[in-house]
């Protein structure tokens, strides 16, 4: 699965509002490659040269371009794809305004007085849940592949597989529970663990997350 990103003129403007959603959700980007859309932007190899490494410098890393003249890419920048097929978004909110367009047909968001979101369905894999207003329940798995996306805490009464990002919008309170823990990735407030950082007692298990400082730390619920 891929993000897609979309940039449009002027894009001293269009980074603005990225550097924003990265400010937010230090841990959007972590693993997870980018296909840059660049048909929106003029086709000259200078420009598409220098929005790469304005990217590469944020650690954003480009997996391939789409919309962009196939004589204007070679040494040092990402190879052209197309034919990919969008996947569904549960939940549309600002925090994707710097993609510049959603990956399938969004459903409308809560009310902006809502301070939690319920999920009555598995989460399935290419699918997102982002939910900045507050607190997020799973009543179900989160697949691999898929993610959540939170300002409060999440709570997710199945395995989670996926991606889990707590505390998005700067709440180093925030917890991360689950029933299972299989997860790809856990961030609170933009500090992140990884499949590979997880101690493997925790592994299979029921587990909570939260900060301590600077670190994740984890416990078993059981």
């Amino acid at each position: 699965m891929a993000i897609v990103l979309a940039p449009e003129p002027p894009t001293q403007e269009w980074f603005v509002e990225l550097d924003a959603l990265v400010k937010r959700s230090p841990a959007f980007f972590v693993g997870r490659p980018v296909i840059l859309d660049v048909s929106g932007l003029p086709q000259e190899k200078a420009e598409l040269t220098a929005l790469i490494a304005e990217l590469t410098s944020r650690d954003i890393r480009v997996l391939g371009m789409e919309g962009a003249d196939s004589s204007l890419l070679g040494l040092g920048l990402p190879p052209p794809l197309g034919g990919g097929r969008p996947v569904p978004v549960i939940l549309d909110t600002p925090e994707r305004s710097a993609a510049g367009k959603p990956n399938g047909a969004p459903v409308p968001a809560p009310a902006k007085e809502a301070t939690s979101l319920l999920v009555e369905n598995p989460v399935r894999s290419g699918q997102s849940v982002i939910f900045p207003e507050g607190d997020v329940t799973i009543v179900g798995s989160v697949a691999s592949g898929a993610e959540i996306v939170a300002g409060g805490s999440i709570h997710i009464y199945g395995a989670l597989r996926g991606r889990a990002i707590a505390g998005s919008t700067g709440n180093g309170r925030a917890r991360i529970y689950c029933n299972k823990l299989e997860a790809e990735l856990l961030a609170i407030d933009g500090l992140y663990k990884t499949a590979d950082d997880m101690e493997a007692q925790f592994r299979g298990r029921p587990v909570q997350a939260w900060l301590t400082g600077e670190a994740i730390m984890m416990a078993t619920l059981d």
